[in-house]
Formats: C-alpha cells, structure tokens, sequence
C-alpha cells in the first residue's frame, strides 16, 4: 500500500488498528513482500491480494485488536485449494497491533516485540517457509516495489538459468514445473500440466507469461491459455518453425495470437546457450515495466 502510514495513523486517532504485513512470498501470490493492510474493526485501508487470504487475514487482525498494542503474530499461508486457489503458491504474514506507526518510508530492521532503527548488515530479508521467527528475531522489513509479475513455466536448463539471473531484479516471478525431479530445485512449485494450465489462463492484466517446458505439447496448451486469458505479454522459447507451427494451429483453433513473443528474447542477442537466453529474456521482461 502506497501510503499505510497515513492510514494507520487516522486510524489510530480513533479506534485500534492492526497491520497487515506480506513479510516473503514464495511462487504465484496476489501481491509481493511489503504489501500492507490497515485493519480496524469496521474497515480494511489498502489490500494484500483481496480473496480468501486476505478475509482471513482481516479476520486474524480483528482477533488482535483485543491484545495490547505491540502484540503480533506471524504466519504462512499457502495457498492452495483450502483458500480457493490452485497455482501452489506461499505467503508468510506479520500481523500486528499497533501502538504508534514509525516515522519514515524506507526499509527499517524490525525486532519482534519492538521496533529498531536498520543497521546495514544486522538483519536479512525473509522466506515464505522454515521456522518462523521468535520473540526477539530482527529481520529486514520489506517495501514492496513495481514489481513485474511473470509466470515462468519449466525448470529445464534456461529456465534456471532466468531463476538464478533474477535475484534483486523488480520481477515478481512464480516458477513452475510438473516434473516431480523439479520439486529439488528451490524456487519452484511442483505443479500437475492441468494446475499450470489453469495458472497461464489466470495470470492477471499486465503480468508477463514465460513458457519453455520440456515439452512441445504442454508449451502449446500453456500458450493457447495464456493468450485466452489477460496476461500483457506472452513469451514461448523456440525456433521460426515451432513459431510457425504454433501460429497455425492457434489460428485454426480461433485463438488470437497477437501478444505471442517467439522466440522469446531481445531480439538481436544471438545464442543458443542457456545463459544467453535467460539475459535477453530478462532483458526483455525488464522492458515491459517501461515500455517507450
């Protein structure tokens, strides 16, 4: 949320108020680490994603209002078919009841039970899974940024080598594979053909869709559900004759082809090699969050 602080202390100047806090996230999620909610007893201020996660977290915000300020708790989510959600993905969330909002707007080191000014190198950014943090745990508070979403699909050699090349990049990227020998690979979330395909035809208006499975068939089914639903941008690895194959059959099928990138890649950036696909893929993704 742009401006939780504002709303937090309007808040604050008349009733109790709880934060909401997307502390990691780990495949497809709503919104990234750093999303905020004000929560009160009538009224919600901002959005972690809307849906079942976030009527539960609310609820759980609620709860916290009964405890003194300073009380918090936190807690993972994943998100699966229990909040109505099929893409596999992982939220860990802080919720706390506030006492006072900090001063500033950037990232700032956090002491569970009390909040301290950020000493570069005392504190670390968070995962969506393994232990959760203890009375007295000082982590790095995120600020979630505009992050591009892309879903990428396949785990094989390119798809690795986009993973490892992200890191501190401003892609919100949910990787999947249907593979059981991808689920070893951290990252990723092990996902059926179908439950992927649902997730390509799901992606939301402005995200960006990356498919190169290991196989031509599934790369078409993800394809043809990417196009049919709102992502902004759809990009498939291959050659001039798989593009051509494709685009045949989509249009026979009566599927507008119009966003397809294929190859997928800034074009100009020749190479076959795995790392030479994955920097003019991210390139091009980085691209999109600015287009001229």
């Amino acid at each position: 949320m742009a401006d939780w602080t504002h709303a937090a202390r309007t808040a604050l100047a008349g009733e109790p108020a709880a934060l909401v806090t997307i502390l990691a996230t780990e495949g497809s999620a709503p919104r990234g680490a750093g999303a905020r909610m004000v929560v009160t007893a009538n009224g919600l201020h901002g959005t972690i994603g809307g849906g079942a996660l976030e009527h539960q977290a609310a609820a759980q915000a609620r709860a916290i209002l009964a405890l003194p300020p300073g009380s918090w708790r936190v807690q993972d989510y994943p998100l699966g078919p229990l909040l109505g959600q099929c893409c596999g993905g992982r939220v860990r969330l802080m919720v706390e009841r506030l006492a006072q909002v900090p001063d500033g707007d950037g990232s700032f080191a956090v002491t569970l039970g009390e909040t301290v000014m950020r000493e570069p190198g005392t504190a670390a950014p968070l995962a969506a899974r393994g232990e959760l943090p203890v009375a007295g745990a000082c982590f790095l508070e995120p600020v979630e940024t505009d992050a591009l979403p892309v879903y990428l699909f396949g785990a094989g050699h390119v798809g690795r080598a986009i993973a490892a090349r992200a890191a501190g990049l401003p892609l919100h990227i949910a990787w999947f594979d249907a593979r059981p020998e991808a689920a070893e690979t951290p990252g990723v979330v092990l996902a059926s053909e179908d439950e992927m395909v649902a997730c390509a035809a799901a992606a939301p208006q402005g995200a960006a869709v990356a498919i190169l499975t290991h196989d031509h068939a599934l790369d078409y089914r993800l394809t043809a559900a990417a196009l049919g639903g709102k992502a902004g941008f759809v990009g498939l690895i291959g050659s001039q004759t798989k593009r051509a194959r494709f685009l045949s059959r989509l249009a026979g099928e009566g599927v507008d082809a119009s966003r397809l990138t294929c190859p997928i890649g800034l074009p100009g950036i020749p190479g076959k090699e795995p790392e030479v696909i994955a920097i003019a893929t991210l390139g091009q993704l980085l691209a999109l969050r600015n287009p001229a």
